[in-house]
């Protein structure tokens, strides 16, 4: 007795195309004779397989097996299974990896997109908050503008491949299935080169230095990657080229540094400006700040300047720049400042600093 289709492909009965040809194509692969030569189960099990998807793979006939099950092919309903035309193109498609053909279907020569490049550009603090436009060069495969890309000497063309008759493909015979491998004499071109360009060495491609603009957007950081599409490589057999991606590394800055969209600063002031109060000059990317300090700041304290951090890469707005104050003691005293100090602190008290008092106290309850 027959299983179930669905369950001969381990597929449940609303899956999709795609998910049923990627099931296929794994039971295909692990059961193909190829790979268990002289096991007639696995035989077995790659023929019942291929009936399955024969089947389930085509609209029609998976809606009569739906509503019928087997007997809709039963008693010449269906009228044998056929291993010749659409099945071969599916046993083409599929195995086109496994047996190395790189072919499509009707033994044509499949067109090659151009390999991915990748490059890595540095750029300021200020370039990546503000955006800026950079030029680089990067060597890549372009086609050869001696021979137009063919490969062959000026005057001279490829001729037919003999050994496949220029369809690129050797076929042979696998039990019942006809099987497409690439042609070992052409390499699946389908023609050969007898009297190679001199400057490519037939193959139709040379690597040049490649100049280009990057417009680098503002709020980009380091990790970002841009995608320049078709900045690769050239492709082969009239592919398209690939793409270019560029990733940025934001340098290293000497005052500022990134949370997120904001900026984030220190800025030093001495002991009396902190306790005195004062105005201090802010750097920011747009310039200097004014800030005012009150009296009594301590060490630690943020200030925010709204709007003036960098922009987002999504486009809402900018950030802000944290200014985080730092109250610099003084490492060296004269005779004179350390007897003021002194004289100050006898002055002062300890019970009079606030959050020194609290400190102590709470050190006191611990140990209480």
């Amino acid at each position: 007795m027959k299983r179930d289709y669905y369950e001969v492909l381990g597929v449940s009965r609303s899956c999709g195309d795609e998910d049923l040809k990627k099931a296929y194509r794994k039971l295909a692969l692990k059961y193909h004779p190829d790979k268990n030569p002289g096991d007639k189960e696995a035989e077995e099990r790659f023929k019942e397989i291929g009936e399955a998807y024969q089947i389930l793979a085509d609209p029609e006939r998976r809606s009569r097996y739906d509503r019928f099950g087997h007997a809709a092919f039963e008693q010449g309903g269906f009228g044998g299974f056929d291993f010749g035309g659409g099945f071969e193109d599916i046993i083409g498609d599929l195995f086109g990896d496994f047996f190395g053909t790189g072919r499509g279907r009707g033994g044509r020569t499949r067109v090659r997109r151009g390999q991915d490049l990748q490059y890595q550009l540095e750029v300021t603090f200020e370039e990546a908050a503000r955006g800026v436009e950079k030029t680089i060069s990067i060597p890549r495969l372009t086609p050869c503008t001696t021979c137009n890309g063919s490969g062959a000497k000026p005057g001279t063309k490829p001729t037919t491949c003999q050994q496949c008759r220029g369809s690129g493909q050797i076929r042979f015979q696998q039990g019942f299935f006809s099987i497409a491998k690439t042609c070992g004499s052409c390499n699946g071109h389908g023609a050969v080169i007898s009297d190679p360009c001199a400057d490519c060495g037939g193959a139709g491609a040379r690597r040049k230095k490649h100049t280009l603009s990057v417009r680098i957007p503002p709020g980009v950081d380091s990790g970002s990657r841009l995608k320049l599409r078709g900045e690769g490589e050239s492709g082969g057999s009239g592919g398209q080229p690939g793409d270019l991606y560029v990733l940025i590394q934001v340098a290293e800055h000497a005052l500022f540094h990134r949370d997120g969209t904001n900026v984030v600063c220190d800025v030093p002031v001495s002991l009396t400006q902190a306790a005195l109060g004062t105005e201090i000059d802010v750097p920011t990317l747009d310039g200097p700040r004014r800030l005012k300090v009150a009296a009594g700041t301590q060490s630690g304290h943020l200030f925010r300047l709204r709007g003036l951090g960098v922009p987002d890469l999504s486009g809402y707005g900018r950030g802000d720049q944290v200014v985080r104050l730092v109250v610099e003691t003084p490492r060296k005293l004269s005779a004179r400042q350390r007897e003021l100090l002194e004289e100050f602190a006898r002055i002062s008290g300890e019970e009079v600093h606030p959050m020194s008092k609290t400190f102590l106290e709470k050190v006191k309850s611990l140990l209480d």
